[in-house]
């Protein structure tokens, strides 16, 4: 079986994270889906690049999900969850799923 990108799995959590989250009306369960993409993506971010990229990767994934919030006041809650969700997606790219 082909194994799924980090940059399409750190993608999925940010965005998977929010929609359950919304449509279930429950912030924990979104919560959780978000917390699992973000491990899983960690996982394969210290595989593909070290220790110190998934460090850094997952700084990101965490202060994607917090700015999220604020740029939401600005530009509304999916534009902003799609526009944070594509730059760790890149970002995630560029330093882990490219190299392999």
């Amino acid at each position: 079986m082909a194994k799924v990108p980090s940059s399409v799995v750190a993608a999925s959590g940010l965005v998977g994270g929010y929609g359950v989250a919304r449509w279930t009306r429950k912030r924990q369960l979104g919560g959780v889906v978000l917390a699992a993409a973000g491990v899983a993506a960690a996982q394969q971010w210290r595989e593909q690049a070290g220790g110190t990229a998934a460090g850094v990767l997952s700084a990101a994934y965490v202060a994607a999900f917090a700015g999220s919030h604020p740029l939401a006041k600005k530009v509304g809650a999916w534009p902003a969850v799609f526009s944070v969700a594509g730059a760790v997606a890149l970002a995630s790219w560029a330093v882990a799923d490219r190299r392999g």
